[in-house]
């Protein structure tokens, strides 16, 4: 062991998975070859494995990689019970990845397949983290979880080990990490008489420090609406002002629901523990029912906190015991709408504002009505940049790019082609872009007017849904040009698409296939021909 090596801190954290002969032996190789300004805090067995080209002292050789089965389930279009039925029979791990839902967004702080990796390999525990897949996702990974409790969990993925890099816990470079932001503006991007209301955002990066790529995604911890905190704490007969104990913290009641867990759809554990607190046995057959996902009353869609509790009055378990049965806050990501190289020191979001009536009550969404109503230009924001994964511009601005981005879709692209004019990117790029009205919902008109005349945005393609008689939407436009676009893929064109998964996505993603048959003369080959620009990075979809 180097002198260097006796002055510095261990490496190799002591509840790293190594023996203590390992974890010594690790020690010592890594402060001879690595110094701290190298930012390595930590190192799974894996990585380590990777950086030493062999196996540590006293391990065996990893078996060979599983062949990979091409994980036909991986569409975020595609149905749960439909991607379930595609992974029947695989191992344990691979059935957890079907029961994701697919849209590979990091909120989860993982990918699809990594976290599902992570829950079969036991070095995850939460089954809740997968935010788009919701409920069905948290009920389908509880139902396999079942084989980790007994014992008939499958071995271990065995997969490539990720970089260090990936590892070190950088300040605002993940939902664990976040940093400090300043919120500067927002703009509504809807003209007067729309039925939507779609915000233009800016927050300040320069105190943070703060950087990203265009195709990044922007993570933001928000808090519950007052009131709403002040209604479920009159239904549990308690003061926010009251400090409540959960979880070995301490903290008064409106910190705890404003801050720390979700008041959302009911957890089935909501369900659950007010089927503990209620004598009535016809309530508590039905809140056995709601727990497992039926829906005895044909209302478990409706069903936020305060509507859970306010359907089963009777029941009045202790305000700690609540909190323990309530999800977690979990962070809410959003496609960036801004470009580094045009926006020093901002990033900028383009946020539909999520209200909604049922019954006597308005619901709110949670990020976009926290950003739209709660915070004043200088408040600070807890945010992190989600590195983007496998939507990004190519490295050649030469290279043309056809974008399909209707509503908030746009926002990527809005990125795309602020940092292409910056770069003065030589290749052609081609918007395709819709809403529900011109007049009221073109979103960045006189941008994208501006980006026109300089020569960084080519070709736009519109279309309006509520102009005409007809309902036009951008699958429509695509099928219309459908030959100069089969002329851009020629061209070696990169295709994104940016919106809706369950439709717009699957809509625009069977018009390009028509396209590619007809025009292209693909015929039945037309899939095959949209999975190989898949596998090239030449069709990148950023959908939820």
């Amino acid at each position: 062991m180097t002198a260097q090596s006796q002055v510095l801190p261990p490496l190799v954290p002591e509840n790293a998975p190594f023996s203590p002969e390992q974890r010594s032996w690790l020690n010592g190789f890594f402060a001879g070859l690595l110094s701290m300004d190298g930012g390595v805090q930590s190192l799974s067995r894996e990585a380590a494995t990777a950086l030493l080209g062999s196996p540590l002292p006293g391990e065996q050789a990893a078996p060979e990689a599983e062949e990979d089965d091409g994980a036909p389930w991986h569409d975020a279009s595609m149905a749960i019970d439909e991607r379930m039925q595609l992974a029947e029979g695989r191992p344990l791990k691979r059935r957890m990845f079907a029961a994701m839902a697919q849209q590979d967004c990091g909120q989860c702080g993982y990918l699809c397949e990594s976290y599902s990796q992570a829950l079969a390999a036991g070095e995850e525990t939460k089954l809740n983290l997968c935010v788009p897949g919701g409920k069905e996702t948290q009920r389908m990974l509880k139902k396999l979880a079942v084989e980790l409790d007994g014992g008939a969990s499958a071995a271990p993925a065995v997969d490539a080990p990720a970089p260090v890099a990936a590892l070190v816990n950088e300040p605002g470079r993940s939902r664990e990490s976040p940093v400090e932001a300043t919120f500067l503006s927002k703009r509504r991007l809807n003209g007067d008489g729309s039925d939507k209301e779609t915000n233009h955002i800016e927050i300040d990066l320069t105190e943070c420090g703060l950087t990203y790529e265009p195709g990044d995604s922007f993570g933001l911890f928000a808090s519950n609406a007052p009131e709403l905190c002040a209604a479920v704490a009159a239904r549990l007969d308690a003061s926010l002002d009251e400090q409540v104990t959960h979880a070995g913290e301490t903290h008064a009641l409106s910190a705890w629901l404003s801050e720390k867990v979700a008041l959302g759809a009911a957890p089935d554990a909501l369900f659950e523990l007010l089927a503990v607190y209620v004598d009535d046995a016809d309530d508590k057959t039905k809140l056995a029912r709601l727990s497992e996902g039926e829906d005895p009353d044909g209302d478990l869609a409706t069903l936020d906190v305060l509507a859970a509790l306010e359907k089963f009055p009777e029941a009045k378990p202790p305000v700690a015991e609540v909190l323990g049965a309530l999800e977690p806050m979990q962070p809410r990501l959003y496609s960036i709408s801004s470009a580094l190289s045009a926006d020093p020191g901002k990033v900028s979001l383009t946020v539909d504002c999520v209200r909604y009536r049922v019954a006597d009550r308005t619901r709110l969404g949670l990020a976009s009505t926290y950003l739209s109503d709660r915070v004043e230009p200088g408040s600070k924001l807890k945010v992190y940049v989600q590195k983007a994964h496998g939507f990004a511009l190519p490295k050649d601005g030469a290279v043309p790019i056809i974008m399909v981005g209707p509503g908030t879709g746009i926002a990527p692209f809005r990125s795309f082609l602020r940092e292409r004019r910056a770069m003065s990117a030589t290749g052609g790029a081609w918007l395709f872009f819709g809403h529900q009205r011109e007049a009221t919902d073109f979103f960045y008109r006189d941008e994208i007017t501006e980006l026109q005349q300089a020569g960084a945005l080519t070709k736009l393609s519109l279309a309006w849904s509520r102009d005409g008689a007809q309902k036009i939407y951008v699958q429509d436009r695509m099928r219309e040009a459908g030959a100069e676009l089969w002329s851009w893929l020629e061209r070696g064109a990169h295709f994104y698409v940016c919106g809706d998964a369950k439709r717009m996505a699957a809509d625009v993603e069977k018009a390009l296939a028509d396209i590619v048959a007809e025009h292209g003369g693909k015929g039945a080959e037309a899939k095959a021909y949209l999975a190989e620009l898949k596998k090239a990075g030449r069709y990148q979809a950023d959908v939820y």
